[in-house]
């Protein structure tokens, strides 16, 4: 009963993502901000000048669509530093 073992990788290997890109909050800041002010296509046309590998439109305003809808991150809040206690001096 002897199988015959599955390659793990084939011969016509491709990235596993190629559609993915990453949004800085600087950049969604910027793409919400124009899709407040001047609506969803020009938020597509600044999305497409942030990220020029966009070309198809449908896409680019879908995209605009949902980062627009995206709230800002909330700020960290500061680390708590650990206060030492004090000891008493041995009399």
């Amino acid at each position: 009963m002897g199988r015959t073992p599955l390659p793990l990788v084939g011969r016509d290997v491709r990235p596993h993502a190629p559609g993915m890109f990453v949004v800085s909050e600087a950049e969604a800041a910027a793409i919400r901000a124009v899709f407040d002010q001047r609506g969803e296509l020009s938020a597509a046309v600044e999305l497409r000048r942030l990220f020029p590998g966009i070309t198809d439109m449908a896409e680019a305003r879908e995209c605009a669509r949902t980062i627009a809808g995206w709230k800002p991150l909330p700020v960290a809040p500061r680390p708590v530093r650990q206060m030492h206690q004090r000891r008493d001096p041995k009399p």
